[in-house]
């Protein structure tokens, strides 16, 4: 240490080494994010800025960037079907956020699905591989995990296989996790969050369960399915990213959720935050199911997204209740409550006049 101190008195100012402490690393860090124009990864986004990061984002040319206006971040013009863009994105770079996804519960052309949601997610990690970095955040989804779809809340480690998925978004999910799970095997350290239903502000698209929101909001849900959820604050979501970054172990998966919620109990919280009613039919199951078929045949036939998706459908056969606790427990994820979430996502929606 006291060689140090004498090359560094005697060194002339403009040679010296620049001394970092360790709490200054993470500051200084550049971290690369894929979907940063998106619901959830707009929020991690964020959250990385309050850190001090420095934060490059994947965009291509015709990416809405609305939802990053104003924000200190770089943009990296390339996508995830171009493999020589990611890689040279990620020079320079020591963190990766994989927060990119094709959600959707119906699309005319589910083969471009899997090539961005498992080919995009193998390219990624591979440009990460090559780029020697020291840690990704791979953002799965809930609905890749094992659920017994009784209201037995589901975990990281319940048995499931291909076979349990419903529909296209799930199946590609799962596919991309087990990419994941390869890269992984090869040396990448990289961790796994599977997100729950998050609900907030930013929700651009919107995603499906805030269509349910904004439908509930221009009273276009005069029933429902006795389903459920598990819902969590998009800012805890994007905050146990970054947790799972820093405390995650490699390889590990952790379900970024919060409360279990039956669809009735989630229109009865926007009552209480909105005064509308909440609508209190409650449909039955098989009549749905058969009309969602009939969409299904006709969306083929023109082209346009079926009113009643049958994905979603089948979807709410299952209660898609989870258990939290691993992440809470190894993370430290917080857990806001789901009521003020609500009531933040019904305020954005209302202030950029989707109700």
């Amino acid at each position: 240490m006291s060689g140090l101190f004498w090359y560094y008195r005697d060194c002339p100012r403009q040679s010296r080494p620049r001394l970092v402490r360790a709490s200054d690393t993470q500051e200084h860090m550049k971290t690369f994010i894929t979907g940063a124009t998106g619901f959830i990864g707009a929020s991690i986004v964020r959250e990385l800025l309050k850190e001090g990061r420095q934060v490059r984002a994947l965009v291509r040319p015709s990416s809405d960037t609305s939802n990053l206006a104003g924000l200190d971040v770089e943009f990296w013009k390339g996508d995830l079907r171009d493999r020589d863009s990611l890689v040279s994105g990620l020079k320079g770079c020591d963190v990766l956020y994989h927060a990119a996804a094709d959600y959707r519960l119906w699309t005319r052309n589910p083969a471009e699905m899997y090539r961005i949601n498992v080919d995009g997610t193998a390219a990624i990690l591979d440009a990460a591989l090559k780029n020697g970095l020291s840690r990704v955040v791979y953002t799965s989804s809930v609905g890749t995990l094992g659920n017994p779809g009784d209201g037995t809340p589901g975990s990281e480690d319940a048995p499931v296989t291909l076979n349990d998925m419903v529909g296209h978004y799930k199946k590609s999910k799962f596919l991309a996790e087990r990419e994941a799970d390869t890269f992984v095997a090869r040396g990448l350290p990289l961790v796994i969050v599977n997100p729950s239903t998050p609900i907030g502000p930013l929700d651009i698209k919107p995603t499906p369960t805030g269509k349910i929101i904004v439908d509930f909001l221009n009273r276009r849900m005069p029933a429902y399915l006795d389903t459920g959820l598990n819902i969590i604050a998009v800012e805890d979501c994007a905050r146990g990213h970054l947790l799972a970054e820093k405390r995650g172990q490699v390889g590990r998966k952790y379900i970024l959720g919060n409360s279990n919620l039956t669809l009735a109990d989630i229109f009865k919280l926007l009552n209480r935050i909105t005064g509308l009613p909440a609508p209190r039919l409650r449909l039955p199951y098989t009549p749905i199911l058969l009309a969602a078929y009939v969409n299904e045949g006709l969306s083929r036939i023109t082209g346009r997204e079926p009113l009643i998706p049958l994905a979603g459908v089948q979807m709410a056969a299952k209660f898609m209740f989870f258990d939290s606790s691993r992440a809470v427990r190894e993370l430290g994820l917080p857990q806001s409550s789901v009521e003020d979430a609500l009531r933040r996502a019904v305020e954005w929606f209302r202030a950029n006049r989707y109700a």
